[in-house]
């Protein structure tokens, strides 16, 4: 696989800008749990136009990190620096680093912001120094930081097996505007992992009646996800957002990931627009425009 570039905005001889997009679960089906305590799945994961911003300044005199979102740690913590001391260890490079995220994406919301920040930083730090590492060696550092950092190296829509490292490109999706409402609260993913009744998902039939692998995104049949029924049962919130999103004229409704972030896919921008305006009078509910980034 060639070097994929971050979504570069500027560079200089100490410095890069680049954007971090978030991502949606099209589809999302666990389908076992493993010795190690992870879960295998099948997902179809997609890229959006809704991005975080970072700033590095590369060879400082003290390594430090600034972020602008409430409660997301600023230190050894956070992903984006274990991203970039993981690479910096990898490379045998010893410098200090300074991050500034500025952060669009909810945190805690399943649409994947710490992993893509931790994926646009494997990523810079990789462009920077010359491509010392191949795509698939960074995908693979990033597995250790997260089960999702690999597709945000991978850039493209995937279906995403095994824990969610196993990636092969999707094509033939069909472009939307994403309708997204984030919500007050956020959930563990863990404990909606836990929560999970195996025997019950929902999703299992529709993958072995109609594969997207083999017959392409139908937005109709394969929009499902297996987490929802766990995170919808204990944040009503959930539901009642799909509800509005398809009383405003979405073509379909899921909630991404392990939630809780809601989302509404329309063909046509002027609808995707007049949903925004009308669902934002729910002062509990934050909205979103986007697209898919197909």
């Amino acid at each position: 696989m060639k070097n994929i570039k971050p979504y570069l905005l500027k560079q200089d001889t100490r410095f890069m800008e680049l954007l971090c997009p978030a991502k949606l679960n099209l589809f999302l089906h666990v389908t076992e749990k493993r010795l190690d305590g992870y879960h295998n799945l099948i997902s179809l994961m997609c890229l959006i136009s809704l991005y975080d911003k970072i700033s590095i300044t590369f060879d400082t005199c003290e390594t430090k990190m600034v972020c602008n979102y409430p409660g997301v740690p600023e230190d050894h913590t956070n992903l984006a620096w274990k991203a970039a001391e993981l690479f910096l260890r990898k490379a045998d490079i010893r410098e200090n680093f300074e991050i500034v995220i500025e952060k669009k994406i909810p945190a805690g919301a399943g649409l994947g912001g710490g992993s893509s920040n931790a994926g646009s930083v494997l990523m810079a730090f990789n462009s920077y120094y010359g491509n010392i590492f191949s795509s698939s060696k960074l995908m693979d550092m990033g597995l250790s930081l997260g089960a999702d950092v690999p597709f945000f190296i991978f850039q493209k829509p995937a279906i995403a097996t095994g824990i969610g490292e196993k990636l092969e490109a999707c094509k033939g999706i069909e472009h939307f505007y994403v309708v997204l409402i984030a919500f007050d609260f956020i959930v563990s993913t863990a404990n909606v992992y836990k929560n999970l009744k195996l025997g019950l998902t929902k999703c299992k039939n529709i993958i072995k009646s109609s594969s997207f692998k083999e017959q392409g995104f139908n937005l109709e049949q394969h929009l499902c996800n297996d987490l929802e029924m766990v995170t919808a049962s204990d944040y009503p919130d959930i539901n009642a957002a799909k509800k509005a999103l398809l009383d405003h004229d979405a073509r379909g409704v899921l909630m991404s990931g392990s939630g809780p972030s809601v989302f509404g896919l329309f063909p046509d921008l002027y609808q995707a627009e007049k949903a925004v305006k009308s669902l934002s009078k729910n002062e509990r509910w934050t909205l979103y425009l986007a697209d898919l980034i197909i």
